[in-house]
């Protein structure tokens, strides 16, 4: 193998922590070279997309784990609308709005574990689920059914349910969209949605399920990419300071906060001109400085970059900001313990 990314950086602790707090995406079904070096240097996730399952998700994870026995294989699973395993046919398991509305938390707990199960068989151990949004506005166009359903009390009980049933599996879950992506009629992929309430409001109706989530034990909480103007202006969450000050003082948070994908347009309508690969060095700086944990680099056959150009332009831009001081090394050391304490556990719930 060529020599690894930390030989070619320089200070190899630094680079094995930045490569810790980043989730990258990758193309094909194989392990690309660059990918395998940066598992060697550090790296202690990745995320599947759907292109990536589309021939035979365990040998691709095998040959991931090869590589980092305890790796995290990631993957966007909520049944119904939304998955990567069964893109092509569609989810055998019921969706979060169907969930919601049949009221049985024990069906829901199990219809998670059963979907656990399954990504546990092709080596997945993470969801990216339960969708802890409460659906308020019905002309919502990307939330939708993805929610449990328009009340915090239904939300609350059937998202803990499906973690249960997740946990049950081995399966690690992430809580989303914090704080909450359910009063919009913009889709965070194509703009910054602006959900202008007020703090009773936010704390009465978006924050229960995340505050149940995270009682539950929840693994993760995903902060999407909304400004809420009560919090931080239009400022969108992951990268508002404020809100995660509201997850870890308010909500007593202590695990990972992961990004939404930073090749969003919620984004990078924020994070000013240029190409994705400038997007992406700004919108880690960013989120990381502000509280995050890990980074969820985006979906390379979508975002207009490859994949090792979008990792390496991250990656880059984090070395570049904690070695001239825009981001200290305690905070990069921070979120870089919280990922390897959750790659730890999921290791050795399975």
């Amino acid at each position: 193998m060529a020599g690894s990314d930390g030989e070619r950086h320089g200070d190899r602790r630094l680079v094995r922590m930045v490569h810790t707090v980043l989730m990258p995406g990758f193309t094909g079904t194989s392990v690309p070279p660059w990918l395998a070096r940066a598992i060697e240097d550090g790296l202690a996730s990745v995320l599947y997309f759907t292109p990536n399952l589309a021939d035979a998700p365990a040998r691709l994870s095998a040959e991931l784990h090869e590589l980092r026995p305890d790796l995290l294989c990631a993957s966007d699973e909520e049944g119904g609308t939304v998955s990567r395993l069964h893109a092509a046919n569609g989810s055998p398991y019921p969706g979060h709005g169907e969930l919601g509305a049949a009221g049985d938390t024990a069906h829901t707990r199990d219809v998670a574990e059963a979907m656990g199960r399954e990504l546990r068989s092709v080596g997945i151990g993470a969801a990216l689920a339960p969708v802890m949004d409460v659906n308020v506005d019905p002309a919502n166009p990307v939330i939708g059914v993805r929610s449990f359903g328009a009340d915090p009390d239904t939300v609350a009980r059937h998202g803990t349910a499906f973690i249960a049933g997740l946990h049950a599996a081995g399966v690690a879950a992430a809580a989303k969209h914090f704080p909450g992506h359910g009063d919009t009629r913009v889709d965070s992929h194509v703009d910054l949605p602006v959900i202008d309430i007020d703090l009773a409001t936010l704390r009465r109706r978006e924050l229960p399920p995340f505050a149940a989530a995270i009682s539950a034990g929840v693994d993760m909480v995903m902060v999407g990419h909304i400004g809420i103007p009560v919090l931080d202006g239009t400022v969108p969450a992951s990268v508002s300071p404020r809100v995660y000050a509201l997850l870890r003082a308010e909500l007593g948070f202590t695990s990972v906060a992961l990004t939404d994908a930073l090749d969003m347009r919620g984004l990078t309508a924020f994070t000013g001109a240029g190409e994705m690969r400038e997007h992406l060095a700004r919108g880690s700086v960013a989120a990381l400085a502000a509280g995050a944990d890990l980074l969820c680099l985006g979906n390379p056959s979508t975002a207009g970059a490859g994949d090792e150009e979008m990792f390496a332009a991250a990656r880059d831009g984090l070395l570049e900001a904690v070695r001239g001081g825009a981001v200290s090394r305690a905070r990069l050391a921070d979120a870089a313990d919280r990922v390897e304490r959750l790659v730890a556990r999921v290791r050795g719930s399975g």
